[in-house]
């Protein structure tokens, strides 16, 4: 008789099977709601000193450039992730420096005088911890990430004023080399070797603060080294697969096998000329290189700032009045599966350089990104899975990055 609490309930519920419906699964939008739903590059500061833009407003979207803002990721359920400090590269002097790091801390005053401003709608996050206590009141995380350390100059106490603010995520280098690490793209310059050795004591006062190092833009030399040195893993905040598409940006199916097995995330970045190759028209052709004519061939990175404001503003009307032709959320997605292939879900997420240059044909905005849910769920991925990509990779690496300087 030992059994009969087990076999009374069963006959109970036998004799009124009839009436109990089998629950319902659930949407993938259900799924896609309760996950907590994190992008690892959000360039959207370079917008918050613009007149006419409003986090709070539904913004009319723009590939690129207007894709993040309260409306559109509320209809997106994307619960935040890490806005950016990003400093373009400048000549390595002192003086050079010192502007630049002026420059990153007014970037960093905008995403703080953002929160202050709209304290029911974001909050600053300094912790994992945080950011799931903030996403479980209804508000919207606010990490901030460095990219390009430049601004740092040589002064590596810099990094902890960071610190101090919230950033929480830093990248060495960004399209040329500088102080600290070879760039990706710089192909034309003397090779560094990876990393400097001011590149290196970057990564260890990393570790020590309890920042995560990002290695999107270094050369794969860099990103080795990075791994040698760092106490924990490597987030690669915005990156594509080079087995799929041969950019310099994108990363070798073995070096990402490396970055997952020592614990790092790919985030999965969708700004088309970086995931398939797309041919400009012959009209932007010619505006570019009359543009680069005007100024005498030079780098807009070698301009004055004065020089460097007209031509951004020319290249802005060129960009508008012959636009790139977009890649498409196909194309994005073949990236995030074959990364998913090669390394699993444990080691994939998203970056998609939103506000950045990101954006695809059918995924223009943050407002799409159930579609990423919904395609990963009819492709066999789980709740579990999905729980780790959207945000759950990012937010390990950071409890480690935390518990590496708590010791």
């Amino acid at each position: 008789m030992k059994h009969l609490p087990y076999i009374l309930p069963a006959l109970l519920l036998g004799a009124c099977g009839a009436d109990i419906q089998p629950e319902e699964p659930a949407t993938p939008r259900e799924i896609h709601e309760r996950v907590l739903v994190m992008d690892s590059h959000l360039d959207t500061p370079a917008n918050f000193s613009k007149p006419d833009f409003d986090i709070l407003a539904d913004n009319p979207s723009r590939i690129g450039q207007v894709q993040v803002d309260l409306p559109k990721m509320e209809r997106g359920g994307l619960d935040g992730g890490f806005w950016v400090i990003f400093t373009p590269q400048g000549p390595l002097d002192e003086a050079s420096y010192e502007a630049a790091k002026q420059a990153a801390f007014t970037r960093s005053d905008d995403i703080l005088a953002m929160v202050e401003a709209h304290p029911d709608a974001f909050e600053l996050a300094y912790t994992a911890d945080d950011a799931e206590r903030i996403v479980a009141e209804g508000k919207r995380i606010v990490f901030q990430s460095i990219e390009n350390s430049y601004p740092l100059g040589t002064d590596l106490t810099v990094l902890e004023d960071f610190y101090e603010r919230g950033v929480r995520l830093v990248g060495p280098v960004h399209f040329r080399d500088n102080q600290f690490a070879d760039s990706a793209t710089d192909l034309s310059a003397t090779d560094l070797g990876g990393l400097t050795p001011l590149g290196e004591e970057l990564v260890r006062e990393a570790n020590r603060l309890g920042m995560m190092v990002d290695g999107s833009h270094a050369a794969d030399s860099a990103v080795e080294d990075i791994m040698e040195i760092s106490t924990t893993p490597i987030v690669l905040s915005h990156s594509g697969v080079k087995a799929l598409y041969d950019h310099p940006r994108n990363i070798p199916d073995d070096l990402l096998r490396r970055v997952a097995e020592n614990g790092g995330v790919i985030q999965m970045n969708a700004l088309g000329s970086y995931i398939e190759n797309l041919e400009p028209p012959a009209d932007r052709t010619t505006a570019l290189e009359e543009l680069a004519a005007s100024y005498e061939g030079r780098s807009p990175f070698d301009l004055t700032d004065e020089e460097r404001k007209q031509y951004m503003a020319r290249r802005g009307e060129i960009d508008s009045a012959y636009p790139m032709p977009l890649s498409s959320f196909e194309v994005f997605m073949e990236q995030m599966l074959y990364a998913l292939e090669i390394v699993g879900p444990e080691h994939v997420g998203m970056g998609a350089d939103w506000d950045g240059g990101g954006g695809v044909a059918g995924m223009e905005d943050v407002s799409l990104l159930p579609k990423v849910t919904e395609r990963l769920l009819e492709e066999g991925y789980t709740e579990a899975d999905l729980e780790n990509i959207w945000g759950g990779n990012l937010l390990r690496i950071m409890r480690q990055a935390e518990a590496a300087k708590a010791q």
